[in-house]
């Protein structure tokens, strides 16, 4: 079992590693079947995951977490997802670890504003 410190610790990481474009150090974060559902999507798999991210990680300019509370495996962050095509974005995000890898994502938040301003891109 993970403990709740390495699973925090992962959590810190994770998010670190996304709003700096690390996406190496995110890829041995995740377990190579990970599962993630968001408000954008779901993906399946390490690949996918980081494929994902890296997308929404164009237009990503901060994460700014206002709280992260961890129990055993199970970690969520509260954050405002900040982009330079939306206003910031207040967004739950839980993660389950195993074995010292993040397995689950589920991401949470109201995005009506993020996909205003992809359509604005074009």
């Amino acid at each position: 079992m993970t403990t709740t410190r390495n699973a925090r610790e992962l959590a810190e990481t994770y998010f670190t590693a996304w709003e700096a474009g690390e996406f190496e150090t995110m890829r041995g974060l995740l377990a190579e079947d990970v599962d993630f559902v968001g408000a954008l999507g779901t993906a399946s798999g390490v690949e996918e995951v980081l494929a994902g991210l890296k997308g929404l990680g164009q237009v990503l300019e901060k994460i700014d977490v206002k709280v992260r509370v961890a129990e055993g495996d199970e970690v969520i962050t509260w954050f405002d997802l900040c982009t330079g095509i939306a206003p910031p974005a207040p967004t739950a995000n839980w993660m389950h670890v195993e074995g010292g890898k993040i397995v689950r994502i589920r991401v949470t938040f109201d995005p009506r504003g993020l996909l205003a301003g992809f359509e604005k891109q074009g």
